[in-house]
């Protein structure tokens, strides 16, 4: 590796550590706020329903908190309002607006107004003609990503303030801020649920 590809990575690997900590933050001021006083900054309240409706079908509520539960449809709204540019923004909406088209186009209605079967019918589809993100080794992508689309990150941007939400993280996830010893060599029976810290 020559230098110019290590100081591309690092400062890439710095970008990445302060964008994820910033993420959190919004994260974190979302879990404060009241679903019934909640003014999207963003959003349109046709957007808003669609996010907070793609968010319940694909995280709903079951033995454990649900996407809504956790305030996703909101972390989702700061995320596009505080770290998107204008050109950025525009796409989002573009994309949330063919993203219902095709529902109407399909079922005739937008996609918060279809019936679970038909929502399940459109996410299917979306799920098996979006491209994957490439495997990574140490936060970096292998090989040559080609652009995953609106499903695609929409659905990684959500998984991502789940499972880095403080209710998951403490409340379904294994956690111990102080952790205790190292066991090196522990029979996976015995490892239990995930952890989140």
């Amino acid at each position: 590796m020559n230098r110019r590809e290590a100081l591309k990575k690092t400062v890439f690997l710095g970008g990445t550590a302060l964008a994820s900590t910033s993420m959190l933050t919004l994260l974190q001021s979302c879990q404060q706020q009241s679903r019934l006083d909640w003014q999207p900054l963003f959003l349109s309240v046709d957007h808003a329903q669609l996010v907070s409706s793609l968010v319940d079908t694909i995280l709903p509520t079951t033995d454990t908190p649900g996407g809504l539960d956790v305030k996703l449809d909101m972390f989702i709204d700061l995320i596009y309002a505080k770290s998107l540019d204008e050109n950025a923004q525009q796409q989002q909406v573009q994309e949330l607006d063919a993203f219902n088209q095709k529902c109407t186009d399909q079922f005739g209605s937008a996609f918060h107004q279809l019936d679970a079967d038909q929502k399940k019918t459109i996410l299917m589809a979306e799920e098996s003609k979006s491209p994957k993100f490439n495997g990574g080794v140490w936060g970096t992508a292998v090989g040559e990503q080609e652009p995953v689309g609106f499903y695609r990150s929409l659905k990684s941007l959500m998984l991502w303030g789940y499972f880095t939400s403080e209710a998951i993280g403490k409340d379904v996830l294994n956690y111990d801020p102080i952790p205790g010893e190292y066991k090196g060599c522990v029979p996976l029976s015995e490892v239990g649920k995930v952890w989140s810290l």
